[in-house]
């Protein structure tokens, strides 16, 4: 999901919040079953600034109104404030009545029982679920459940390239295993440039790094019945590989360790960093002054030979869902707008605007989908890209696990060593602050 710039949410905070009734529902001004004047959305920022999303998605609503006469009163939240927007909100009940979750949020919201069930009757209602594509259904809550929300906006992590650095440190293809992203970082970490940029300070990126690692070293983080499992030879294994891109082979540059909005991207786009890893980010680019044959795209490094399945997963299944409040006193209207956010149409304006992919199977063939960047996130989805774990817990896990990494990528910085065993620390650290099963 694209909640790489979202800020840390307390475990005390999330425990509240799933145990409180759900009650939420749209405020002043919204409308009924029976008189379906407004709608409250609360959109997550996926464009370059707010600003940018409103200019993207306000067309969108003003022809959903002509359709409809359903007005929507559009809100774009930030990540740093989204979750705990949506925490309150359950709480509270001065919820919107649709709003736009990251997909690994699915389970967690899913047990706070506020949003809305989509079973078969309202899947029916929004076209089907058929429609889908099933990597994107698999993170919309937990398994054997109905899902607690609708596929939005598809994602996933593949390593840009700046030509030009590779061009001048000589080196001829992207890597495509760790071991190469190594030798290339090597080659291009000199004259105050750097090989690979990293946001140290950014908890859910963190996440999903360390989550995909995780998987390639045989490890879930989690056991088969839900309990947290942080300190498994494998999940130490992944995190010291993360971060001793800073620590040991001294390829990214030690002030990555407090980014946490975007910087990585910027430096790429200035010719400071050769390579980073990151979800849909030509948009992204485009608005740094970036031209698109500046930059390439490779799928994610493996630890050796190509994507696949299995130990050779490269990202995580990443993405927006769609959801709607329980209570909303408007569930038809709701429920419309959401069928109108997943028709082909929108899903491909609005999936062409954000450089992302239609969860939709007829929108993902659109032409517009087949060029070389998407194509390898598109087959990315399809082969080798694996959904967080879909438990109540899952929010809390990116807070305390993304903090462990965050402080190691803080000592790397300050150029204290970074050992197994101090790993192995910081996670157990973690894992403390989960619930007990």
């Amino acid at each position: 999901m694209r909640k790489i710039r979202v800020a840390a949410v307390g475990a005390v905070t999330l425990s509240l919040v799933l145990t409180a009734a759900a009650c939420g529902g749209s405020t002043g001004g919204a409308g009924s079953n029976e008189n379906p004047k407004t709608l409250t959305y609360w959109a997550s920022n996926q464009g370059a600034s707010i600003e940018v999303d409103k200019k993207v998605l306000q067309p969108e609503l003003d022809k959903f109104e002509k359709e409809t006469g359903i007005k929507v009163k559009l809100e774009v939240v930030p990540w740093a404030d989204l979750l705990n927007r949506i925490l309150t909100a359950t709480t509270s009940g001065q919820g919107p009545d649709v709003l736009n979750i990251g997909n690994t949020w699915s389970a967690s919201l899913q047990s706070s029982g506020a949003l809305l069930p989509f079973d078969a009757k309202n899947f029916d209602s929004v076209g089907g679920k058929s429609r889908f594509v099933d990597s994107a259904l698999g993170s919309t809550g937990v398994q054997g459940q109905d899902p607690a929300a609708v596929p939005l906006y598809s994602m996933a992590y593949a390593l840009y390239y700046n030509k030009k650095m590779f061009k001048d440190a000589g080196i001829a293809k992207p890597p495509t295993t760790w071991d190469e992203v190594a030798a290339a970082g090597k080659k291009l970490s000199k004259d105050g440039k750097w090989g690979i940029g990293v946001e140290g300070s950014n908890l859910s990126n963190n996440i999903h790094q360390v989550f995909v690692l995780g998987k390639q070293h045989n490890a879930d983080f989690f056991t088969a019945d839900g309990k947290a499992d942080f300190t498994s030879d494998g999940a130490v294994a992944a995190v010291k590989q993360y971060v001793d891109l800073m620590a040991t082979q001294k390829i990214v540059a030690p002030g990555n360790a407090e980014y946490a909005q975007n910087q990585s991207l910027s430096d790429f786009a200035k010719d400071k960093t050769g390579m980073v890893l990151w979800q849909t980010a030509s948009a992204t680019f485009k608005s740094q002054g970036m031209n698109e044959d500046e930059w390439g795209v490779a799928p994610a490094p493996v630890p050796s030979g190509t994507p696949g399945t299995g130990a050779q997963t490269n990202s995580m299944v990443a993405g927006i869902n769609m959801a709607v409040f329980k209570n909303t006193k408007n569930l038809d209207g709701s429920l419309k707008f959401v069928k109108f956010m997943t028709s082909d149409k929108e899903q491909i304006l609005l999936n062409k605007a954000y450089g992302s992919i239609p969860s939709v199977k007829t929108a993902q063939q659109d032409p517009a989908f087949n060029s070389p960047s998407l194509k390898v996130l598109r087959d990315t989805l399809a082969t080798s890209a694996t959904a967080l774990p879909q438990v109540p817990e899952e929010s809390q896990f990116e807070t305390v696990v993304g903090t462990a990494v965050k402080e190691l990528f803080a000592a790397a910085a300050a150029g204290k060593p970074v050992t197994t065993e101090s790993v192995k620390a910081e996670l157990n650290k973690a894992q403390q602050q989960m619930p007990k099963k």
